[in-house]
């Protein structure tokens, strides 16, 4: 797999078969015996099954797929697999079918390149919907075959090599895509050296001047920094020679995108970073590793607080090494990263080693241990069945996706829980019993509150009992694990129906009030019952049950029945009716659009100067109201804005408020600012732009600031057409990990 990629067009087309020839090469040179004669075959199949069909470049297709088979190659993957990745698009975009593989290159590699076409055969009405079932699906097929992903990630990372040739709109969202999705899960299963270029490529394409800001200041540095490394590698090489160890060591710069999040995290620019350079030693043995440790550490002044042993607890994707951060003689800061060949193996190609390092043979079943590995994904696979497509994705990007903090049991057992984890999550994370019966938890020896953000290498004990209450609805605005959240709703399904009905149809009214819909049309039986078909409910009690536990959000229902209304033409009314109603909108419609100025009517003016108040910032949707200020015309509000509401304490300007309303027809963009508090984080900001550069946000300026106690508020200027646009993006940055409340100013 190739450390440095130039993804730019090239206007070559490619021979598959030099290709072919090249990939067969270098399969002859691998330890474990392949069958060519096999591969070559299955070369045959797909270069006929995909004959006429060309990519982007002009090539044939099926340069891509061998492509992704020289990736498979470099992860040491066995035969099947090979076989299975230069067919890995034949039954999606070919004539071809499951039974003629197994035909011919037997069940297993059959099964292998149906699940991964599955991963594409996706149409849904709503983003989340999609995102969850390729989501589900693709837990389905790792849970029954490791080699699915693995060559999908393959599969992606050429298309990713190759997104040159794509138009700006689709690099944007398969790029984010890949950083969402692809090289979290090539973190999940060790994959180092995938998710590094996955990371690099995507930035690529999402932030195109930052990645090139960096590409350029790293040129020009770049000889300054190669003397510096050569310097520090021969001073550790004599000092290990002279101590009688028997070393391998490398170095390298850090990957763009890895220096891309410490700016944004940390607020520098690449000058402000000091430890851009990582070096490796790789030894025999794991006494070896902390004997090298000492010598570092004997050489340069180690960095306080920067040590971390990840031999003696390994992370759950099967990392180890010792890092330590030290200080060079030039008074430059660089880290060092100690580890035996089995776990460098491991390290680079993660689950793959296990083909590639481990094993002689085909097969996808694990080592003996390795099974606990991947629970996991089974937990996962568990947790999607109570969860609604937008919970889903939010928890599941949580769980498998973000750092993590590892803890300790009261016996000393190892547990891992996602960074920002409380007691609550783990006592969910031993069982839901536990969680369901808390009443107390200690840290360290000490009583501590629930909502308390563990630390690496805390003791953790919970106290239970049978009496206790059972969850509390406040436990969902701080946990942060997918499974503890998804245990508590389950309780809440299962013991508090009554209670769940009662709260859903509350919340699915409020928020229909909210959007301005008609309960009786909305809750009628000619809209809801279709709504909840296509939601999979039953009854309508099962529907608002749902909603009150939190199996589905109000919001996400309301939407629904909402349009149904607006789709909705009552039949029993005249063509007459009709007519006349039409004929009296346009007449309004006219009337409104000589008045407006700014897409506002102002009662009984005309033309008059308008400005929006900075204190609120309305925009289209919201209810409004006027103050006729003194020399600059009218001052839009919000009817929730605090300076209306106070406008009791002010009778002096009791006559200034005037009646207004939006024009029917509105084309501008309107400025409008929203608060967010969250907890204070590294890379929440990052986190945030990310989601607004997902939608095409058009952001105005974004702040953030710490205000003690772990806590932090980042304040937005967006431009939005309407309250509709503003509502949908709340939403979505609602759902950052860290987030706890999403707010509009002047409220």
């Amino acid at each position: 797999m190739a450390d440095n990629i130039d993804n730019l067009p090239t206007n070559q087309i490619l021979d598959p078969d030099e290709m072919y020839a090249a990939l067969e090469e270098k399969l002859r040179q691998q330890q474990h015996s392949i069958d060519l004669g096999r591969v070559h075959a299955a070369y045959e199949v797909a270069k006929t099954a995909h004959s006429g069909q060309k990519r982007k470049d002009g090539s044939p297709y099926v340069t891509h797929c061998v492509a992704a088979a020289d990736i498979a190659a470099d992860m040491g993957l066995d035969e099947d697999s090979i076989v299975a990745a230069l067919l890995h698009d034949v039954i999606e975009d070919t004539n071809l079918q499951h039974e003629d593989i197994a035909r011919q290159f037997g069940t297993s590699v059959a099964d292998i390149v149906e699940g991964v076409s599955k991963l594409t055969r996706v149409q849904y009405t709503s983003k989340e919907d999609e995102q969850m079932e390729n989501l589900r699906k693709m837990l389905m097929a790792m849970a029954k075959d490791i080699r699915v992903i693995l060559i999908k990630i393959a599969d992606r990372l050429h298309n990713m090599r190759t997104m040159a040739y794509q138009s700006p709109e689709k690099q944007r969202s398969k790029s984010l895509e890949t950083m969402e999705i692809y090289a979290p899960i090539a973190h999940r299963l060790g994959m180092q050296r995938a998710k590094w270029e996955l990371e690099d490529l995507s930035l690529q394409y999402l932030d195109p001047q930052g990645y090139k800001e960096i590409m350029d200041t790293l040129d020009r540095r770049m000889p300054e920094l190669e003397a510096f490394m050569d310097s520090m590698k021969e001073k550790i090489r004599t000092r290990l020679e002279q101590e009688g160890v028997n070393a391998s060591i490398f170095c390298r710069i850090k990957h763009v995108y890895s220096i891309y999040r410490k700016m944004y995290t940390q607020k520098l620019d690449l000058n402000g970073i000091f430890d851009l350079c990582a070096f490796r030693v790789i030894v025999d043995s794991i006494p070896d590793c902390y004997n090298v440790l000492g010598i570092i550490h004997d050489m340069f002044k180690p960095v306080p607080g920067r040590f971390k042993d990840y031999i003696s607890t390994p992370k759950p994707n099967m990392y180890q090494s010792v890092h330590t951060t030290v200080i060079g003689s030039e008074g430059i800061p660089f880290e060092v990263q100690i580890r035996t060949w089995e776990m460098h193996y491991t390290a680079e190609y993660g689950i793959a080693a296990h083909w590639k390092y481990k094993m002689g043979d085909s097969g996808s079943s694990l080592r003996s241990g390795d099974e606990d590995r991947f629970a996991w994904v089974r937990r996962l696979l568990e947790s999607q069945q109570e969860s609604d497509a937008t919970d889903f994705v939010h928890d599941l990007k949580i769980d498998m996706f973000a750092d993590e903090v590892f803890v300790f049991s009261p016996k000393g057992d190892v547990i891992n829980l996602p960074a920002g984890a409380t007691p609550v999550d783990f006592a969910y994370s031993i069982h839901s019993d536990i969680g369901n019966h808390m009443v107390g938890a200690k840290v360290n020896g000490r009583i501590v509150p629930y909502d308390t953000v563990l630390q690496n290498g805390d003791i953790v004990e919970i106290r239970t009992s049978k009496s206790a209450p059972g969850p509390s609805r406040d436990w969902l605005n701080f946990v942060k694990s997918g499974s503890a959240r998804t245990k508590i709703k389950q309780w809440y399904k299962k013991e508090r129906r009554e209670e769940n009905i009662i709260r859903g149809r509350a919340m699915l009214e409020d928020e229909l009030r909210h959007m301005g819909v008609s309960l009786d049309e909305a809750l009628s039986d000619d809209i809801l019952h279709p709504v909840m078909k296509k939601l999979s409910f039953n009854e309508s009690d099962d529907l608002y049950a749902a909603i009150g536990y939190g199996g589905i959000t109000a919001i996400r229902v309301a939407n629904r029945l909402r349009d149904d209304v607006k789709s909705s033409k009552p039949e029993h009314r005249s063509a007459i009716e009709k007519v006349n109603d039409a004929a009296e909108r346009r007449e309004q419609q006219a009337k409104r659009n000589a008045k407006a100025v700014h897409g506002i009517l102002v009662e009984g003016l005309d033309n008059c100067l308008i400005k929006f108040s900075r204190c609120c910032t309305p925009v289209p949707g919201d209810d409004i109201i006027g103050f006729i200020t003194r020399g600059q015309g009218v001052s839009i509000h919000r009817t929730d804005c605090q300076n209306y509401r106070r406008r009791d304490t002010s009778p002096e300007n009791e006559g200034r408020w005037i009646k207004v309303e939006w024009a029917g027809t509105i084309s501008d963009i309107y400025t409008t600012t929203i608060t967010i508090a969250s907890k204070d984080r590294n890379g929440l900001v990052m986190d945030i732009a990310t989601v607004l550069n997902s939608m095409n946000a058009k952001v105005r300026n974004l702040s953030s600031r710490s205000v003690g106690y772990g806590q932090a508020v980042t304040v937005i200027t967006l431009e939005v057409k309407n309250v509709t646009e503003l509502r949908y993006i709340m939403n979505r940055i609602a759902g950052v990990a860290g987030v706890s409340s999403v707010m509009r100013n002047g409220s």
